[in-house]
């Protein structure tokens, strides 16, 4: 897919040097940066939250409803 991107003078004189150095296309540097910064900002796979709550002292909603008491009583 092709997309076009505005980028700040210096930012592109940057980038320009980077992929100089590295012997890259601009294209390849972008791709790369996008690439790395969804693999930062990614959710977590379901696997990874399912049963985060196991292993409390209680349930829930019995916590949900603890807190809901809290709210309404201030």
């Amino acid at each position: 897919m092709r997309t076009i991107i505005e980028l700040p003078e210096p930012d592109r004189r940057q980038l320009d040097e980077l992929c100089r150095r590295e012997g890259i296309s601009r294209a390849e540097a972008v791709r790369r940066a996008i690439a790395g910064y969804l693999r930062e900002h990614r959710s977590p796979p379901d696997n990874e939250v399912f049963g985060l709550w196991e292993g409390r002292d209680r349930e829930g909603l019995a916590y949900e409803d603890s807190m809901r008491a809290e709210w309404e009583s201030r």
